[in-house]
């Protein structure tokens, strides 16, 4: 019958066992001066293992199964598998849709094209079929938003498309009327009615991008109309035009002026020059103008030639009705050799009444302050109106007819003149019979 011998009663027979290994060891190896420690231990910590390695071996199969359950505080093999596999990152099926177009190419009239307004044009594109079903006559090309350009709201497709085909798609459009850009957005429609277009849905519209830079013509001439302005500096109101020796500031229109970098420029030029005195200014108050949509204020600033210590503050400046005067734009020059364009849109001011100002402040101390504003003029969209020269035939008209009247009156004074004088001849005739007869 095996008996199980206790853990206490079996640590002290290991104990016993190492020490007495080691102390026939020690007797065999005999006296050293220099014993060699590792060759001592090895051997023993190598037995003592074996021999514990054999007691926890028939300890275990002494002890079924008590030692296994707590093995399964800690994950396995098995638990590991559980978890999601790389399956799950496998791309979706792609999904065909009945109806959907890809965009090729724009066939006329590419995106950012510049037309005249008013403007009729052919735009097409050509778009692919890449929906599982056919386009027929019942599909349609349809305006969904931005600018129609005067289109038909619907255009039926020419024919049949089957899946993977392309089809040139066409509808006539006109230009906008004022300058700007335009883009027009459109989308096709199927049978039962659903719009559908282009991208990885299908929703997406294509469209037409045009730049309207039409015929435009001077609605007002700041040089030309200068003199209708009242012009004042810090002193008071100035004449126009100015004489460029008065020293409180004075206005001058130029035909032909020289820019700051010398060169000669066939335009008018409004020179304005502030008066001579640090922080010196120069104004110009115009009569109210009527903007209009699409209006814009256009010029180019510098110094006049030659003006060699110019430093100025151009300013553009507005007043609606009896409202205050505020600045819409302001430009520093100084003489460097350049000279600056201008483009100002007043759409915003658009059927209002606006009193204009050009002013021109010295910045700082006084000097040569020559500013010259080039061509300043108000631009407006569209074809200029018939000159005034019809005001002038009707007077030409009306002094010819009152001509004709004093030479028909004339004919008939001569007419009773010769009736008169036989009348006169035959009394005498009488008078002289009637003294012969005795």
């Amino acid at each position: 019958m095996d008996m199980e011998i206790p853990m206490k009663k079996r640590l002290t027979i290991i104990s016993g066992v190492t020490v007495l290994a080691v102390f026939l060891l020690a007797c065999n190896l005999g006296v050293s001066a220099t014993p060699d420690a590792a060759a001592t231990l090895n051997p023993l910590y190598t037995a003592a293992a074996q021999t514990l390695q054999a007691m926890v071996t028939q300890q275990a199969s002494a002890t079924p199964v008590s030692m296994v359950a707590t093995s399964t505080l800690f994950p396995t093999a098995t638990s590991i598998l559980a978890f999601p596999t790389t399956t799950t990152y496998l791309s979706p099926v792609p999904v065909k849709r009945c109806d959907a177009a890809a965009f090729v190419k724009d066939v006329t009239v590419p995106d950012g094209s510049t037309l005249s307004p008013g403007k009729s044009f052919t735009k097409t594109w050509r778009l692919q079929n890449v929906g599982s079903c056919s386009w027929t006559s019942s599909y349609a090309l349809i305006f969904v938003s931005g600018d129609g350009m005067s289109a038909p709201s619907v255009v039926s497709l020419p024919g049949n498309v089957n899946p993977g085909d392309t089809l040139d798609v066409t509808v006539n459009l006109v230009s906008p009327a004022k300058k700007g850009h335009y883009r027009s957005y459109w989308k096709l429609r199927n049978a039962s009615g659903v719009l559908f277009g282009i991208g990885a849905q299908a929703d997406t519209a294509f469209w037409v991008d045009i730049n309207v830079l039409g015929q435009e013509y001077v609605g007002y001439d700041f040089v030309a109309r200068a003199c209708e302005a009242v012009w004042g500096s810090n002193t008071g109101t100035l004449p126009c035009p100015g004489d460029e020796d008065d020293d409180n500031g004075y206005v001058l229109k130029l035909s032909n002026p020289r820019m700051e970098n010398g060169d000669r420029v066939d335009q008018p030029g409004l020179l304005t020059v502030p008066r001579n005195t640090k922080n010196g200014y120069i104004y110009g108050q115009y009569p109210a103008f009527k903007v209009q949509a699409g209006d814009h204020f256009v010029t180019s600033v510098n110094c006049q030639y030659n003006a060699n210590t110019c430093n100025v503050l151009f300013q553009l400046e507005y007043q609606v009705g009896n409202g205050n005067v505020k600045t819409l734009k302001q430009w520093h020059e100084a003489y460097e050799g350049r000279y600056y364009p201008v483009d100002l849109d007043l759409s915003f001011l658009a059927e209002k009444n606006v009193t204009f100002y050009l002013t021109v402040s010295a910045n700082g101390s006084k000097g040569k302050d020559q500013a010259l504003w080039l061509a300043p003029r108000i631009l407006r969209q569209g074809t200029p109106p018939p000159t005034p020269t019809v005001t002038v035939s009707p007077t030409a008209t009306t002094t010819a007819t009152t001509t004709a009247t004093i030479t028909s009156t004339a004919t008939m004074t001569a007419t009773a003149t010769p009736s008169l004088t036989p009348t006169a001849t035959a009394t005498p005739t009488e008078t002289a019979t009637a003294t012969n007869t005795p």
